[in-house]
């Protein structure tokens, strides 16, 4: 019976701990960002964007290399946020930057 006990409740702490993480990455929201192309630059194979929302927020975005000039409207669609990424080959670290897997226009 105790063995049944502990069983019990070492599966229900696994449940809710599956469920907090869950939880956690659903809260994160989807990082798509719409706006209008003011920075550009090219490096290791990536494009990287400054996107103006036009509300006083502005994001940077890594997209596979693709041409992309400033002025156009993009979107973003969904992508990873890294917090204080450094590229290598650009020799800068951004202190938040969506890696997204491409834009629509």
């Amino acid at each position: 019976m105790a063995k049944s006990i502990k069983f019990l409740l070492l599966c229900i702490t696994l449940v809710m701990l599956v469920a907090v993480q869950a939880n956690a990455f659903s809260n994160q929201g989807d990082p798509s960002v719409s706006g209008k192309v003011v920075e550009t630059m090219d490096s290791g194979g990536y494009t990287y964007l400054y996107i103006d929302n036009g509300s006083d927020m502005k994001s940077w975005v890594a997209i596979p290399q693709t041409q992309v000039k400033v002025g156009e409207q993009v979107t973003a669609n969904g992508g990873m946020v890294m917090k204080n990424f450094t590229s290598q080959t650009l020799g800068r670290t951004f202190s938040e930057i969506i890696f997204a897997s491409g834009i629509t226009r």
